[in-house]
């Protein structure tokens, strides 16, 4: 996987590399203090995945991850935790606060690479048929059910959808709000720009996040108010 590092701190840059130094099928292509010359490079040269900072003199972390191009991943590593949920709104792949710690790196490190093969192995992938309870999603050359209690939760990725199911995930062409316009609005809640969660699977959560499994879910602003009226306090008042 061809990736690239974008920080305007010289120590940050450099403590990303000796992580990378651990995984051999990450090739590093270039380091850079600042996204103008990461983008200059980019026009010339594919990158899989971008290691970017987000506070960085001139355009910032943000605004370049916006830039980039469908099949290229961001995760951010920044010292501010606070852009955790402005991260997710531009679908990085995922967000590392600083000083980086081996095992968050490597989890950051292999949902990468599932995400790379998906994106490298996507055809013509879309929703073919909706009903009760199920869904037909063409993958692959094939037709694979989904039904919809198997369904864990939907996360967007760029120009995609990322269906996460116990033993396997599905990416489809299709936007967020299309796909939750198919599935039942009792079970399924959008909690972010980015997710979608199925309300059966949901045991713990917090003010900010969704925890299912290994997974922690953002709960975005915009949708937090909804989240909480509309699945904590109707499960409340069911019992």
């Amino acid at each position: 996987m061809k990736c690239l590092i974008v920080d305007d701190e010289p120590l940050a840059r450099e403590n990303i590399m000796i992580h990378l130094q651990q995984y051999p099928e990450m090739e590093l292509c270039g380091c850079f203090n600042n996204a103008t010359a990461a983008a200059g490079y980019m026009l010339l040269n594919h990158v899989d995945l971008v290691f970017l900072d987000i506070r960085m003199p001139g355009i910032n972390g943000i605004e370049f991850a916006r830039s980039l191009g469908r099949k290229t991943m961001v995760i951010f590593v920044t010292a501010f935790a606070e852009y955790a949920l402005d991260s997710y709104e531009v679908d990085a792949v995922d967000y590392l606060v600083k000083p980086l710690h081996t095992e968050r790196f490597q989890k950051a490190i292999a949902k990468a690479m599932v995400y790379k093969d998906l994106l490298d192995h996507q055809g013509e992938s879309r929703i073919e048929f909706s009903a009760q309870d199920f869904i037909f999603v063409r993958a692959e050359r094939q037709f694979f059910k989904v039904n919809f209690k198997d369904l864990i939760f939907i996360e967007g990725l760029k120009d995609y959808v990322i269906l996460h199911l116990p033993d396997q995930k599905l990416l489809t062409a299709m936007n967020l709000k299309a796909i939750h316009q198919k599935l039942p609005s009792a079970l399924f809640i959008r909690v972010s720009k980015s997710y979608i969660v199925n309300v059966s699977q949901i045991r713990v959560f917090d003010n900010n996040t969704i925890y299912i499994d290994q997974n922690e879910i953002p709960i975005g602003n915009n949708y937090r108010d909804f989240f909480f009226e509309n699945f904590v306090n109707k499960s409340f008042n069911e019992k």
